[in-house]
């Protein structure tokens, strides 16, 4: 059943402060084009510049999510997006006249409700999603994190928290689809821990914070001394308590689990910057934004991959990326000079796998020591090259319309006779990547020796 792309009907504003920066902030949300995705565009800079809500322009993840691009921002976009996305919106502008976005009441779903009112419009274009093959990872022992991804027929997420703080401990939830998101999760606050508050102040944070926008959690056994430093930075006259529970002036909770139901509104926003909706049940322990983005990144490269292969790929191959015949639609070269018989392992700008399999039919091996066949060295630092070039123009928008030249080869060792009958594999990884240059460190292998390496320099240009 096809499902239709979707923005809203109508403009719609709010007025609020933002959360660190304390600056106050109109963010508008207009109707947007059928492939316009989510762009964020600061008003009040020379030429507006439009910023794209996805992984490539995110620039800051220390409190919050900020993307920017050439010197504009906007920071702390995550509930915005939650409520984007807990809506299906595809295709949305959102203006802004500051440097971030509202806080509102710490949740999502004050931006949801105005989306509402917008109403929601669908448009002429069917709505395409990631589907996942196999269960996917992701580990940050220094964060204590761990997150898996596995194939499922919606967006689903269990998340699991749990704190050193007492007050606090475990909580678990689990959202079996966004169909529940408004009623089950937007409503959940941001929170943060007293110590915290104390060093965010000390660095300039916060400034628009306050018990009206986030729920503050102490021990019980907190000094007064503690209690009155508090007092002193929101500029409070009454007294401040805690309660058993560990909140600060008895706020009530909205949920009895608020707490992980908030990281679930944060996770969700930050899975927006994926730019496609994604099919998987996203199982999650202890991930804060740090971590949310380095797993958009990871699944942004699986995408990157699949919508190659829809491009060259005619069949799905098992264990396969591209096979040769694809391999000839993004390399200029042709036989006898197209030394890469398919490519198994690929990430876009990152890495990549490719395999040779070296047969006595091949040309050289006539007159190439032809009583003992070698493989000349050259052609497997060639080989090695051509991986290469397919990972880097498949790392650009149009790789059709590039070529990718090399510039020089540097510290090639050959460490063992490549002959007939073997299988070469070539792992090639990017050591830098900045505009049209491109530097690689390369391996060949036959089996699990190790017979070249190098490291190359190449210049991508138009063809």
């Amino acid at each position: 059943m096809k499902e239709w792309k979707q923005t809203i009907k109508k403009e719609v504003s709010y007025t609020g402060i933002g959360l660190h920066l304390g600056k106050i902030a109109t963010i508008t949300f207009k109707p947007a084009g059928k492939d316009d995705g989510i762009v964020f565009v600061r008003t009040d800079l020379k030429n507006k510049p439009e910023i794209p809500a996805d992984i490539d322009h995110v620039i800051d993840i220390s409190r919050g999510t900020t993307i920017g691009i050439k010197g504009a921002s906007v920071a702390t976009i995550e509930h915005v997006l939650a409520a984007v996305k807990g809506l299906n919106i595809d295709n949305l502008r959102i203006e802004i006249n500051g440097p971030e976005a509202p806080v509102a009441d710490g949740s999502a779903i004050v931006f949801l409700e105005l989306l509402k009112k917008a109403g929601i419009k669908k448009q002429d274009a069917e709505r395409e999603y990631m589907e996942l093959d196999e269960a996917i990872s992701f580990s940050s022992p220094a964060d204590n994190v761990d997150i898996v991804i596995v194939p499922s027929d919606s967006l689903k997420i269990t998340f699991m928290v749990d704190y050193k703080q007492k007050a606090l401990g475990t909580e678990y939830t689990w959202m079996p689809s966004l169909e529940v998101f408004e009623k089950e999760f937007a409503s959940a606050r941001t929170f943060c821990f007293l110590h915290e508050i104390l060093q965010l102040k000390e660095a300039g944070l916060i400034k628009g914070g306050s018990l009206q926008n986030a729920l503050v959690v102490a021990d019980p056994d907190t000094s007064k001394e503690e209690l009155d430093k508090l007092k002193k930075i929101f500029n409070y006259k009454d007294e401040i308590k805690i309660t058993k529970q560990g909140l600060i002036n008895n706020t009530p909770l909205r949920y009895y689990n608020e707490f992980v139901r908030h990281k679930v509104v944060d996770l969700i926003g930050d899975i927006a910057l994926l730019r496609i909706p994604i099919k998987g049940h996203i199982l999650a322990a202890r991930s804060g934004h740090k971590t949310n983005v380095e797993l958009v990144k990871k699944l942004r490269m699986i995408h990157k991959k699949q919508e190659l292969q829809k491009i060259y790929q005619r069949k799905k191959t098992k264990n396969i990326v591209f096979d040769t015949n694809a391999i000839q639609k993004i390399l200029p070269h042709r036989y006898p000079f197209l030394l890469v018989d398919k490519i198994i392992e690929f990430n876009a700008g990152d890495s990549i796998v490719g395999i040779k399999n070296v047969t006595m039919n091949e040309p050289f091996f006539q007159g190439h020591f032809p009583d003992h066949p070698i493989m000349p060295g050259v052609l497997i630092v060639e080989a090695m090259a051509q991986t290469g070039g397919i990972m880097l123009l498949n790392a650009l928008e149009n790789p059709q319309d590039y070529m990718a030249y090399f510039a020089s080869i540097d510290n090639v060792k050959f460490r063992t006779p490549v002959q007939p009958g073997d299988t070469l594999r070539f792992e090639l990884k990017v050591i830098s990547m900045k505009r049209s240059l491109a530097k690689m460190h390369g391996d060949a292998y036959v089996e699990n020796k190790k017979v070249c390496e190098g490291d190359f320099m190449a210049k991508v240009m138009k063809k």
